[in-house]
């Protein structure tokens, strides 16, 4: 059912309204087929840029909608809520572009962010490796910098949404080795000589959103696609991905949505003992707590962009939006099945996807247990003045 939103604009209301109908007409008809083939819906996100909904969240000067971050967010959920996968990629791509706009020059943002804000471009974000997950100093993914200010790119990344697939990669590699501070950002375009992708991973879900790793092997990358200054990377990847971790709280806050939904309109029509399973107090009191759930993780990450929007510190909360709303996610799907019983044990029903799609919320963009260090170390901070974040 379509959740009741109070939104900042008239225009806010309108863009609801149109990612509604863009779900309806062009994502609800493909999702299952796609999830079957592990098909990559590179369409769709054309038609997504061409509506003006990949361009949301940044300025009207360099191509974006200049809408504030939680109408952004709120799209997000309404793609998650008809297909997950592509609310992920649209995440990650609003990601890959935030490096751009936020640190680069303004001959960069010209030239990039036009194609990567319409759609006609798609990126992929080339941070995580095998041994620097959550450790993000420890990348061996290594540049050489030339006397020119270009670069040779050497390594592998790991876990990447779209290898294969992007248009480009905002790829992080180290410049020296002095720790934290020897990282610098890069846009990588994807034909470049010496760019290789590994097999896809063969995942639990999200099937039409592939992952798999980046090679880089000597890879030329022009001076003009350092985003930053030379040692800037921890802090441009960092900035990122408080962003990034309130798209991953949208989706998953959408994707619960659906299992709810599912859960609920199953019950009222499922008959036992002459009358419907949602009569039952037992079977009533679980969708209510699943109905409350859904709304804490909303609350918790709207609470976040608005702190986004009114340019205040939103890390913290950006963690516990993260946190809160993927175990929501889990919870919430998990419990679908149980309420379709046998029924949502089989792909008959979307149930069993849903709860597939949830368990990987709680692992990217930080697991949530690194969320728990973020948030600790914020508080303790903010109580003490001991500590530091991330």
């Amino acid at each position: 059912m379509p959740v009741e939103r109070v939104l900042p604009t008239d225009d806010a209301a309108d863009l609801i309204e149109l990612t509604r109908e863009i779900a309806a007409r062009e994502l609800a008809p493909r999702v299952d087929e796609a999830e079957s083939s592990a098909t990559p819906p590179r369409e769709v996100f054309r038609t997504l840029g061409r509506a003006g909904l990949l361009s949301l969240a940044y300025p009207e000067d360099v191509g974006g909608g200049g809408q504030p971050y939680e109408v952004y967010l709120q799209v997000v959920e309404e793609l998650a809520m008809a297909w997950m996968s592509v609310a992920i990629g649209v995440s990650v791509h609003s990601l890959t572009a935030y490096p751009v706009e936020r640190f680069g020059t303004a001959a960069q943002r010209e030239a990039l962010l036009p194609d990567i804000l319409g759609g006609e471009t798609l990126g992929g974000y080339c941070l995580s490796e095998r041994e620097a997950g959550s450790d993000i100093a420890s990348m061996r993914t290594r540049a050489t910098l030339a006397d020119d200010g270009s670069a040779t790119l050497s390594g592998t990344k790991s876990w990447i949404s779209h290898a294969g697939h992007a248009d480009y990669y905002t790829t992080f590699a180290r410049t020296d080795d002095s720790g934290s501070r020897g990282l610098s950002c890069f846009v990588v375009p994807a034909d470049s000589d010496g760019l290789t992708f590994g097999a896809p991973e063969r995942k639990m879900g999200l099937a039409a959103d592939p992952v798999a790793e980046v090679h880089f092997d000597k890879v030329a990358v022009g001076a003009d696609r350092m985003i930053g200054e030379r040692g800037q990377g921890m802090q441009i990847a960092l900035a990122a991905l408080d962003a990034g971790r309130l798209g991953i709280a949208a989706a998953a806050t959408g994707l619960a949505q659906s299992a709810l939904d599912l859960a609920a309109s199953y019950a009222s029509e499922r008959k036992q003992f002459g009358r419907s399973i949602a009569d039952f107090q037992g079977l009533a009191f679980l969708l209510a707590d699943l109905e409350a759930a859904v709304t804490s993780a909303r609350a918790t990450y709207l609470h976040a962009a608005r702190l986004k929007d009114a340019g205040r510190a939103f890390s913290k909360e950006a963690a516990v939006a993260k946190l809160v709303a993927t175990d929501a996610a889990m919870r919430v799907t998990t419990d679908a099945v149980q309420v379709l019983g046998g029924a949502g044990y089989t792909q008959d029903f979307p149930a069993e996807r849903f709860m597939r799609e949830a368990k990987v919320t709680q692992i990217f963009e930080g697991t949530n247990q690194i969320q728990r260090v973020v948030i600790s170390r914020h508080l303790l901070r903010e109580i003490t003045g001991k500590g530091t974040a991330r």
